[in-house]
């Protein structure tokens, strides 16, 4: 803990740089530089950063801050290096949603046109679901690679989904923490400089952001997401690399599973060509983007999707990290359906319900050490739009503990309902910010 003005920096200390955002002034880089470099080096208690984080929270960052900011969270670890492979890189970032199961059939695509795609991905906190634990529900799957391994890898697949290593931005792993606990993870510049700082050290040419836009997403209006959108395209394409947004729908789940082997299965059925329309339309959309990010739009990736090209690139990248692409997923012991109280039509079906339901019943943590169960889940039966008959199942719960059944309920209490008419249709895509 900082007590006195640091020796590096005699003039600064970190009581005055907070007290200094509190009044709403800037910090300069030589302070935002030491900031983060110290926290880091844990010379700044958290209670002192998470007062800082609050100051941030309340009175925000100039362009200029946010720039230095997550310039300084780069620089807090290693940047990785992707020249020596002979084709261009690029990334795709979704800020996380209910049913997002995109990665997974999307990764395998990319790397079928020919680019090759160095996924860092994370797991899933509270309603919103995690890559790292979908793929982890797939028997000797591993997250974890040497920088060595991740780069043969995408040399001879170009394709890698793995976890972060511990080198990549150290300071992100530490500041997100603590505003988990804090009420500071919806704050925009905190945001933002988070997802950018990892994905510009991750060393990719290019990057696309999925950020998803409603009651499931962080996002719950189309302004804040397109304020978020905007703020980290323009942090990628101030360090140089091609940044794109597509504001996507999240009222609605992705597909008609939210939980890790659930979606696992579901991306599989659309890499040999069926799946739910909405994860195609949203997949296809997204690889499109990618391929043109790196001017690299010699394939259709719609026609490589149905010709199977993408799941041989899926089973080899589960192969080339310890999984069995053939094993049997992972199946939760105990269901329970829940059905159509009447005959009508799905007027909505509220994600962050459906979100919670699944997190209720196992599939999702309160915190990042708890344990998840691979076959829990939530597995919908119907779409809003979609005409049902009194006692046709809507959806069926999955767990191995069936105790969560009744807070699963509790969940979705509200969280759909039946009517005459037809709701109103909403695009998936709802803006591109470029």
């Amino acid at each position: 803990m900082v007590t006195a003005p640091s020796p590096s920096h005699p003039g600064f200390h970190v009581v005055d740089l907070i007290r200094s955002k509190c009044e709403g002034a800037e910090l300069s880089d030589a302070q935002i530089d030491w900031l983060i470099a110290a926290y880091t080096d844990d010379e700044i208690a958290d209670e002192q950063m998470s007062a800082l984080a609050m100051a941030v929270w309340f009175c925000g960052m100039s362009r200029r801050e946010l720039g230095r900011w997550t310039r300084a969270m780069i620089n807090s670890g290693e940047r990785l290096d992707f020249s020596a492979l002979s084709k261009p890189t690029v990334d795709k970032h979704s800020t996380g949603g209910v049913g997002d199961k995109i990665t997974l059939p999307l990764v395998p695509l990319v790397a079928a046109c020919g680019v090759a795609v160095p996924q860092l991905a994370g797991r899933g906190l509270g309603h919103t679901g995690g890559t790292l634990d979908k793929l982890e529900s797939i028997p000797g799957w591993r997250a974890n690679l040497t920088n060595k391994e991740m780069l043969r890898q995408l040399a001879d697949l170009g394709a890698v989904i793995c976890a972060p290593g511990p080198g990549l931005v150290p300071a992100d792993k530490k500041l997100y923490a603590l505003r988990d606990v804090t009420g500071t993870v919806e704050s925009i510049p905190l945001i933002a400089s988070s997802i950018m700082s990892k994905k510009i050290a991750e060393g990719a040419g290019a990057l696309v952001l999925d950020v998803k836009v409603g009651s499931g997403a962080f996002m719950k209006t189309l302004d804040s997401a397109r304020k978020l959108a905007e703020t980290m395209v323009d942090l990628g394409r101030a360090e140089g690399v091609t940044t794109v947004a597509l504001l996507t729908d999240m009222s609605v789940p992705l597909g008609l599973t939210a939980g890790n082997a659930l979606e696992v299965a579901e991306s599989v059925e659309v890499l040999a060509g069926g799946g739910p329309p909405d994860v195609v339309e949203l997949t296809v959309a997204l690889a499109r983007e990618m391929i043109n990010a790196v001017r690299w739009d010699d394939h259709d990736p719609a026609a490589l999707l149905a010709s199977g090209a993408a799941m041989d690139v899926w089973r080899a990248m589960i192969k080339a990290q310890g999984g069995d692409p053939d094993a049997a997923l992972p199946t939760a012991r105990e269901t329970d359906v829940i059905t159509a109280e009447r005959d009508g039509v799905l007027q909505f079906l509220d994600a962050r319900a459906v979100g919670e339901a699944a997190w209720r019943l196992g599939a999702g943590r309160a915190r990042k050490e708890h344990a998840v169960q691979a076959g829990a889940g939530v597995q919908m039966h119907a779409k809003p739009g979609m005409r049902v008959r009194a006692g046709q199942p809507l959806v069926t719960l999955h767990t191995d503990t069936p105790e969560r059944f009744a807070r699963a309920r509790e969940a979705l209490g509200g969280g759909y309902a039946i009517d005459d008419a037809a709701p109103e249709e909403r695009p998936i895509i709802l803006d591109r910010i470029a």
